[in-house]
């Protein structure tokens, strides 16, 4: 049976949750290894060490987040690729003061015996202008 939209959003949703709980183990259920990431900070290679170490020793923690206008498009059955608008709250590890950010964020999901993993995501800050 085909997987849905909906489905990959319920994926995509889930990863973030992960993120806001600081649920290490959820995440790296959900990622490929190695991952890619391209952020303002640059582009990255990652395995899931890497990635243990970036969610639970970071600098920075999500605690809040809002997705919109997703889109998900399926070039192959087991490729799935997730674009969207993301409102997200971050902290400082330890510290109260957020700060909000608008990202365009997208995800390139693959299924690898039967599970969809993270292969790549991206997140490019927004000036706030819909276009």
């Amino acid at each position: 049976m085909p997987t849905t939209h909906q489905e990959v959003i319920d994926l995509e949703t889930k990863f973030w949750q992960s993120l806001v709980d600081e649920d290490t183990d959820t995440a790296l259920s959900m990622l490929d290894e190695p991952a890619l990431m391209v952020s303002p900070h640059g582009a990255m290679q990652f395995d899931h060490e890497q990635y243990r170490q970036m969610a639970e020793q970071g600098s920075m923690v999500v605690k809040s987040y809002e997705l919109s206008d997703m889109q998900v498009v399926f070039p192959t059955e087991s490729t799935a690729v997730l674009t969207y608008r993301v409102k997200q709250a971050l902290s400082e590890r330890g510290k109260s003061k957020q700060i909000e950010q608008e990202m365009a964020d997208s995800s390139v999901w693959t299924k690898k015996d039967g599970q969809w993993l993270c292969v790549m995501h991206t997140e490019t800050p927004m000036d706030g202008t819909k276009h």
